[in-house]
């Protein structure tokens, strides 16, 4: 298997890293992870993530289950109701990002020191 070059805008890594590095992605694959049923509505996640606009929202959702992230399913309501759940796939997305998570929350005042020095 060859690697790409991260430093190659079209490597194959790199687009995935871009796709799956912002918070929201990782706010989303962990609320779907620790959810009771397995799914949870649009309107669920949109309250459980403070500052998430609709829109931000729906292209997120939209990009992970486009990835094979995240399942879509339409309850036939009116209004329709919209459920998001994790594939196999996105729930092995949720040990990285949780070490990510942990990683940051350790060295968060760290860092925070450091940019106060710097700027």
């Amino acid at each position: 298997m060859t690697r790409g070059d991260l430093f190659d805008p079209a490597c194959p890594t790199r687009q995935l890293l871009d796709r799956i590095g912002s918070k929201w992605t990782s706010m989303v694959i962990k609320l779907l992870a620790e959810a009771d049923p397995a799914e949870l509505r649009f309107s669920e996640l949109q309250r459980r993530m403070p500052g998430v606009s609709q829109k931000m929202l729906s292209v997120t959702l939209r990009a992970l289950t486009e990835d094979g992230l995240v399942t879509r399913r339409v309850e036939g309501a009116v209004p329709p109701r919209v459920h998001y759940g994790l594939t196999g796939l996105g729930r092995s997305l949720e040990v990285p990002l949780a070490a990510l998570r942990e990683w940051a929350e350790a060295h968060m005042a760290e860092i925070d020191a450091a940019a106060g020095r710097v700027g």
